[in-house]
C-alpha cells in the first residue's frame, strides 16, 4: 500500500436530532471534504464516535462514507472494540465494503497489559481482514494503553502481515519520530495531533489525520505548502492561527464543540450521543462569539451565510 500523504479528515458522524444516524449527510460532507483538498478521510473512530455506535449502525456509516467517496478520497474504518470479537466482525465488513485500509484502538475496558499482549490482540483483529492494510491506532489519553510504540513495531512486524503502520494521537513527538524513521522509514506513521501538526511536520511528517481536517483544512493545507517551500514564518504564522482557534475550542467539549463549529460554517451534522455533552444555546452563542473575534468565518469557505444557524 502506498503511504498516505496531506490531510486525512477524521470524520463525525451526522446524526438527526432524534439520536438516529443522517446517512443523508455522508455524500454532502464528503463532497465538503473533497472540495476543501483532504486525501482521505478516517471513520467511525473517536470524532466519528465509534465508540457510541451499535455494530450495525457502524457498518451501515462504514459502507456510506466508502461509497459517497467513490475513489475520490481514501478510506480508513475504524474498527476498534473492547470485544476483539466485534472488532473482527468490523474487520471482515471492512474489506467487503472495498476500504481502502482499517485500523484499531486497544481495548480500553480490559486493557492490554503488555507490548506483547497489545501486539496478540492487534494480530487477532487484523487477521479478520488479512488483504486490507492495518493500522494500530495509538490515542493513550482516551484508551488509558500508553505502550511503547518502538517496541510495538518491532514485535508486531512479524505476527500482522498486513500491519501498515501507526495513526499516532500522542504528544511525544520523540518517539513519533523515532517510529518514522524506524527501519529507514519503512512504517507509515500518521500524526493525529492537529495543533502540532508543524512540529511533526519538521520531524518527518508526510500525512495526518485529525478533527479539525473536517472544517478547518485549507489553513492547515497552508501551513503545509508553506513549509514545504522553506517559508518557516509563513509556516508558523499559519499555524499559531490554529492553535488558537484550538485553545478556544478546548474551553468545550471537543468533539460537541466541534460539531458547533460545522454548524456555524453552514454543515449541521446534529448532536452527538451520549455521555457526550452537547453545547447549551448559551454557550453556543458564547463559541460563536469568540470564533467571530479571530475571524474565523472570513477566513474559512461555507456552505451558506454563517447566520443561518441562528434560524
Amino acid at each position: 500500500m502506498n503511504k498516505f500523504e496531506g490531510l486525512i479528515a477524521a470524520a463525525f458522524t451526522p446524526f438527526y436530532e432524534d439520536g438516529s444516524i443522517n446517512g443523508k449527510m455522508i455524500p454532502v460532507l464528503v463532497d465538503k471534504l473533497v472540495s476543501d483538498g483532504v486525501k482521505g478521510i478516517f471513520v467511525c473512530g473517536s470524532n466519528g464516535e465509534g465508540p457510541n455506535m451499535t455494530i450495525a449502525e457502524r457498518k451501515f456509516v462504514a459502507a456510506e462514507f466508502v461509497k459517497a467517496a467513490a475513489g475520490r478520497l481514501r478510506v480508513i474504518v475504524h474498527v476498534g472494540h473492547s470485544s476483539i470479537t466485534e472488532a473482527r466482525s468490523l474487520a471482515v465488513h471492512a474489506a467487503e465494503i472495498k476500504a481502502d485500509a482499517f485500523a484499531s484502538v486497544a481495548a480500553f475496558y480490559f486493557k492490554p497489559s503488555s507490548v506483547q499482549n497489545l501486539v496478540s490482540c492487534m494480530a487477532e483483529i487484523a487477521s479478520a481482514a488479512p488483504d486490507l492494510p492495518f493500522y494500530y491506532y495509538h490515542i493513550p489519553h482516551l484508551t488509558g494503553v500508553g505502550m511503547d510504540m518502538m517496541a510495538f513495531l518491532q514485535l508486531a512486524e512479524g505476527v500482522v502481515p498486513n500491519l501498515a503502520g501507526i495513526k499516532y494521537t500522542a504528544t511525544t513527538l520523540q518517539e513519533y519520530q523515532s517510529c518514522l524513521n524506524f527501519q529507514k522509514g519503512r512504517w507509515d506513521i500518521l500524526y493525529g495531533v492537529d495543533e502540532l501538526l508543524l512540529p511533526a511536520l519538521a520531524v518527518g511528517a508526510r500525512g495526518a489525520i485529525g478533527s479539525t481536517y473536517t472544517f478547518a483544512a485549507p489553513l492547515y493545507l497552508a501551513t503545509m505548502e508553506a513549509f514545504r517551500k522553506g517559508d518557516l514564518r509563513a509556516a508558523r504564522e499559519s499555524h499559531a492561527y490554529m492553535v488558537e482557534v484550538i485553545r478556544v475550542l478546548l474551553k468545550y467539549p471537543p468533539i460537541p464543540g466541534q460539531k458547533a463549529m460545522m454548524k456555524m460554517l453552514g454543515w449541521d451534522l446534529g448532536p452527538c450521543r451520549l455521555p457526550l455533552a452537547n453545547l447549551s444555546q448559551e454557550s453556543f452563542d458564547e463559541f460563536y462569539n469568540e470564533l467571530a473575534e479571530l475571524s474565523f468565518f472570513e477566513k474559512l469557505p461555507t456552505k451558506s451565510k454563517s447566520e443561518t444557524w441562528r434560524s
